[in-house]
């Protein structure tokens, strides 16, 4: 045996339809075995707050072992997860092929979707998850449910917080009543002169950009139509992050199936396929193809979807950008979103904002504590603050009018983190994800 760490991680299939896998008996043995390892390693502790839950829970138990702990109070830990894969993927020697064949995040994963069989998932949980029938509701009466979702509105976020468990203090999404869908129907011209002239991209609306921030797809769309690349708008339905994140995997799967199957037909047109917000990304790219390993289409999907960032790095790399670009005056603070570094495609959103000309790139690698709808409950919100602290801190030490996330979500949940301590965030350009800034850059947004 030799120790982690050495090897390439390794991901096994999520064995999510065996009988086995909700078996709370063979669930409880395997969380005995896997916390009573990260209970000796501790090299996670300062990833996020599971890990100091669990550390605390045996410490303070009468052996300070895990033999004294009941089986009833891991459910704090299990809760405290985000999914992020950061443990996995950065700190833990024992991942597999280790003999440990320890693999934290999806053991937590196993035990929600326990509770998801059982109908242990509350009411509004359940809800919050269905973004595109959200999304279509909100978006036909965009100022009033913007109205209603501000920080300050005194008369909803209260009810919110009641009813919904919603944190009165949390940033909630906008909504638009025009959708990216919408407004790719008149799309830009592609340049003939450009040296990528003769790409092929559909662009995964996903349901962020689609209802929540239509100008990261305008950019993405006006950015590479400025590099000679053809594009087409796709969107079948959101990739199921939502749900995975509270344990139906089932949901997850049928997403699957009706996106891949759609986007495909593309891909046999000489398509590439692109993600634009990095949880999407990871789900047509590894999270799907270990739900559903047998599927043809996925399989295919995944060996033909790129981020955003990534895509456009690509083009630099192998064609040369178009020029054009001005510098971003004063710098950008560039914020490497988890499930962007979970691609294992290096800094691409950094890498992308140093191909702007005398611009300086300031780059942020550590969790903003977000964690998609985890970071907005009333549980879990001040937490998630207090995660994300050491990167609010250092955005706010940075200065820069510009901060990014490929993450739009942990972005804004960085700028109420540099709130909090006090920073002053009014100067800061209201764009959110970096191909934005590309696009102002190119002089094709203001």
């Amino acid at each position: 045996m030799s120790e982690g760490s050495l090897e390439a991680p390794i991901r096994h299939v999520i064995p999510w339809q065996d009988p086995d896998f909700y078996d709370e008996e063979k669930l409880d043995a395997e969380l005995r075995r896997v916390f009573d390892i990260c209970h000796g390693c501790r090299r996670c502790f300062n990833l996020c707050d599971s890990f100091p839950r669990l550390f605390d829970l045996i410490d303070e138990s009468e052996s300070g072992e895990l033999d004294t702990v009941n089986s009833a109070d891991f459910k704090p830990v299990i809760d405290a997860c985000t999914l992020c894969d950061m443990c996995f993927l950065t700190k833990c020697p024992y991942v597999p092929p280790h003999e440990f064949n320890l693999d934290f995040p999806h053991l937590m994963l196993r035990a929600r979707a326990i509770d998801q069989k059982k109908g242990k998932v509350p009411f509004a949980a359940r809800e919050m998850t269905k973004t595109d029938r959200n999304g279509k509701l909100a978006s036909a009466v965009a100022p009033a449910v913007n109205w209603a979702c501000k920080c300050d509105n005194g008369l909803t976020r209260p009810a919110m917080e009641s009813l919904a468990g919603i944190h009165r203090d949390a940033k909630l999404p906008e909504f638009h009543a025009k959708t990216f869908q919408d407004l790719a129907k008149s799309p830009p011209a592609v340049d003939p002169a450009a040296p990528a002239h003769g790409r092929k991209a559909v662009l995964y609306a996903t349901c962020f950009a689609n209802f929540n921030n239509p100008g990261i797809g305008t950019s993405a769309q006006a950015v590479l139509a400025k590099n000679g690349v053809e594009t087409e708008v796709v969107y079948p339905r959101c990739c199921g992050m939502p749900q995975l994140e509270q344990g139906d995997i089932a949901a997850v799967a049928e997403a699957a199936r009706e996106v891949s199957a759609e986007l495909c037909q593309w891909i046999d047109k000489g398509y590439e396929i692109i993600g634009l917000v990095p949880s999407c990304a990871l789900m047509m790219k590894f999270e799907w193809p270990l739900i559903l390993p047998d599927d043809d289409n996925v399989k295919k999907l995944a060996a033909h979807t790129s981020d955003i960032t990534e895509y456009v790095v690509a083009i630099a790399k192998k064609e040369g950008l178009a020029d054009g670009m001005t510098p971003l005056a004063g710098g950008v603070t560039a914020h490497i979103a988890c499930h962007a570094r979970a691609q294992n495609m290096g800094q691409k959103g950094a890498e992308m904002l140093r191909l702007v000309p005398d611009t300086d790139v300031k780059v942020i690698e550590r969790c903003s504590g977000h964690g998609g709808s985890w970071g907005i409950t009333k549980e879990f919100f001040e937490v998630g603050l207090k995660v994300g602290k050491p990167a609010a801190r250092q955005a706010a030490k940075n200065e820069t009018p510009f901060v990014v996330s490929e993450c739009p979500l942990a972005r804004d949940h960085i700028i109420q983190g540099m709130e909090r301590l006090d920073a002053d965030v009014s100067g800061i350009n209201h764009a959110q994800h970096p191909i934005e800034l590309m696009a102002i850059a190119y002089g094709l947004k203001d």
